[in-house]
């Protein structure tokens, strides 16, 4: 019975500390959705470009 009074009380305890928590509104939530795939986007696009590099100069040192 003890263990699950604390099951019980733990789940208070999560929904409590839910009400806390500042949920992002649906604007803020498409925004930063946007900002991190630029973000994935553009590091992407950086390790493509040095993966040429690399690959062009690996080629060079092999010949």
């Amino acid at each position: 019975m003890e263990f699950l009074r604390r099951v019980q009380q733990f789940f208070r305890e999560v929904v409590a500390e839910f009400k806390k928590v500042n949920w992002p509104g649906r604007v803020q939530v498409a925004n930063s959705t946007v900002v991190v795939l630029v973000v994935v986007g553009v590091i992407g696009f950086f390790l493509f470009l040095v993966d040429i590099g690399l690959s062009r100069v690996v080629g060079v040192i092999l010949r």
